[in-house]
């Protein structure tokens, strides 16, 4: 079993813009193929988790999200990365649309894409990294033993503002708060080279 690296995907990799169901509105940040890159040049899987509750209310549909990941993938293709594993949610707990409405295990921030992944790929969640703008989701990465990591881009300034007393607080797990998901991989990586 290996460690991987997860992604958040909106306000982590891409620009925070609510809920995205057209190719237009998805932004890719410039250092997120720079990211993933360094990920795959080191050998660890990376892995991308995401909430797509525009599906679920009905905003948009699953095939309008299989677009716009072609679309991520494309990109990042043509810098040299590319994800070795995409799961998302597309449910919702109290505004979901017909079979949408579920109360499921794979909602962020509960672990379940986490799990699956582990499942599907072999993976050592106690040793893998999360890089998210959402602080309840670092807190899902340490509840399976891993660590979360904490970016300022889309929702990560006001998440740390919010909980900035839970960073570095006596008898809170070391957590790190970077830049951007490139600073979260240049802290990330260090950390896992012993485990080769």
């Amino acid at each position: 079993m290996k460690p991987a690296v997860f992604f958040d995907r909106d306000g982590t990799l891409n620009e925070e813009l609510g809920y995205i169901g057209e190719p237009e509105r998805f932004h890719l940040f410039p250092f997120a193929p720079a990211a993933v890159r360094l990920v795959n040049e080191r050998g660890w899987p990376a892995v991308l988790i995401t909430n797509q509750a525009g599906v679920g209310r009905g905003l948009y549909t699953e095939a309008d999200v299989a677009r716009i990941h072609a679309l991520l993938n494309e990109r990042l293709r043509a810098e040299g990365a590319h994800l070795d594993a995409i799961y998302y949610c597309p449910h919702h707990p109290t505004k979901g649309v017909g079979d949408y409405l579920v109360v499921c295990a794979c909602r962020k921030p509960s672990p379940g894409m986490m799990r699956q992944a582990a499942a599907e790929h072999a993976l050592d969640l106690t040793r893998s990294f999360l890089v998210t703008d959402r602080f309840d989701e670092v807190l899902m990465a340490e509840a399976v033993g891993g660590q979360g990591v904490l970016v300022l881009t889309g929702y990560g300034q006001r998440d740390y503002e919010e909980h900035r007393a839970q960073f570095g607080a006596d008898g809170a797990p070391p957590r790190l708060v970077v830049a951007d998901a490139l600073a979260a991989v240049r802290e990330i990586l260090p950390r896992m080279e012993p485990w080769r």
